[in-house]
């Protein structure tokens, strides 16, 4: 795990959104299409969740992806004053299943969109690609490929994006993503939540 007091805090995070708002582990594992114990997992920082499964949690939970990373006060020494850099190699890096690195590249205080450079490495998602389930939550995708090749499924529609190629559509058509070929896709990707 590319960090692992970030995927212990992410987890906790769910978890503390889930008995906020009284809900049973049993009750939204049902509503994300999960198995309760896969659920506990999660929270508990033991397992990853796929971009499909963490966008089904914080949708069905009323969150932002940005409420379940550390604030800036929490990994900042002292707040910044004026804009917000993210360094390369020291933005928090989220681990997802199916091999699929997640950088927050907004400031993590800015819960009106999802700002990231994602990685889907060849062999993770790929292999497993027909049981992952397909992301489905509010607001627009906006998404460029960096780099390798990108396989998008939206709706019924399965197309393949290569280095200079842009996509965009709503995020409430179900969605999934894996890396085509034996190289690693890179991208950038932004969510307007609303």
């Amino acid at each position: 795990m590319a960090d692992d007091a970030l995927s212990l805090t992410v987890g906790a995070r769910l978890r503390e959104a889930r008995e906020a708002r009284q809900l049973s582990l049993r009750s939204l594992a049902r509503a994300v299409d999960l198995s309760p114990g896969m659920l506990s997992q999660i929270e508990n920082g033991r397992a990853r969740p796929s971009v499909g499964t963490l966008w089904a949690l914080v949708s069905e939970l009323g969150l932002s992806l940005d409420a379940v990373f550390p604030s800036a006060e929490e990994t900042a020494t002292s707040a910044p004053a004026g804009p917000v850099v993210q360094r390369a190699g020291r933005r928090q890096v989220l681990e997802l299943s199916g091999d699929v690195s997640w950088e927050q590249l907004n400031a993590p205080d800015d819960t009106d969109v999802v700002f990231a450079y994602v990685t889907y490495r060849p062999g993770g998602a790929g292999q497993e690609h027909e049981g992952l389930p397909l992301a489905r939550h509010t607001g627009q995708e906006y998404g460029y490929v960096v780099s390798g090749r990108l396989v998008v499924e939206v709706g019924d529609d399965e197309l393949e994006l290569g280095p200079g190629d842009a996509i965009t559509f709503g995020s409430d058509t179900p969605h999934r993503f894996r890396a085509a070929g034996e190289k690693p896709a890179c991208a950038v990707w932004f969510n307007r939540a609303r």
